[in-house]
This record gives structure tokens, sequence and C-alpha cells, in this order.
């Protein structure tokens, strides 16, 4: 379900009848489970392969998130499972949020704002890595790494090691 506002078309007039907090059910990401599902969706694309570390992943929806879910998005853009999550919907109420701390979620209420966003994300070398390792081979990881001569030889490095 989508539904942000509803409306009635009634003697050749369309009225607006209310908006998602008059609507009986939770509209596009206020529900947990499309939350999850995408949360879910994202992971599956990070961990499918080599070619998905590229990728960046932004979940668009047509409405606001509740309070609850701030510092989830934002841990989940800062571990990199996905870039944003982006409302269009341009006017959430007091008890929604119209971005988190850390912009894990965003409201784009004009279209430019959004597309220089998106490009800029777009157009970001980005690298997704995930590892579970012990201390000490991450140590050593990290001291090969840095014998690089520049930052994106000792970045390239530590992906390809990390990798093995």
């Amino acid at each position: 379900m989508s539904i942000v506002n509803n409306y009635q078309f009634e003697n050749d007039q369309v009225n607006f009848v209310g908006d998602y907090k008059t609507h009986k059910g939770n509209p596009s990401i206020l529900r947990s489970d499309s939350m999850l599902k995408a949360i879910g969706k994202s992971i599956n694309i990070r961990v499918s392969g080599a070619k998905s570390t590229k990728i960046p992943i932004i979940i668009l929806g047509n409405s606001p998130i509740t309070r609850n879910y701030s510092k989830k998005v934002d841990f989940l853009k800062k571990a990199g499972i996905i870039q944003s999550f982006i409302s269009l919907y341009p006017s959430p109420t007091n008890e929604f949020i119209e971005k988190t701390e850390n912009r894990g979620f965003q409201t784009f209420s004009d279209y430019k704002t959004l597309t220089n966003y998106l490009t800029v994300v777009i157009n970001s070398d980005m690298n997704f890595f995930s590892s579970m390792l012990p201390k000490r081979k991450l140590g050593q990881i990290i001291a090969l790494s840095a014998k690089e001569e520049n930052d994106i030889s000792k970045a390239e490095k530590f992906l390809s090691l990390i990798d093995e």
C-alpha cells in the first residue's frame, strides 16, 4: 500500500478526503513490513557478489518515517547497506521526521534538490565492504594497505585483501 492522500470524485469534482493520518492503514515506508522488506532486499543486493559493491541503494517512498526508525536507517547508511531512504511527501507532521541526524532518511520537496542529491550519490566512487575478521588479521590488512603510495591505491589494496 502506498496511499498518502485520499481523494473522492463526486459531481465532476475531485475532493480531498484525507491524508496518511486519517487513512486506516499505514502508507509506504511507515509500514514495518515495507521497511523490513526494503532492508532485506538491500542486504540481499549487497551480499549478492562483487559487482554489487559499487551499486548505490536508495529506497524511495511517499511518506515520512516514525522516530522509531531514525537510528536504524542512519546505521544502515553508515554501514553502507543503503545510501538513503527518501520520501517525496513534502509535508510531514510533528509526529514524523523530515530527516534523520545522519540523513539515512531524507524528505525532498523539490525536484532540483532531489536530482542534485541523486547525481552526487550515483557519481560517487563508493565501495561496499563487509567482513568479520579477528583484530590481528584486520591489523595486518591495514598495515599492508598503508604501504601503498596514495589514498586510492591504499583503498584498492585494502578492498582486495579484505576480499581474500
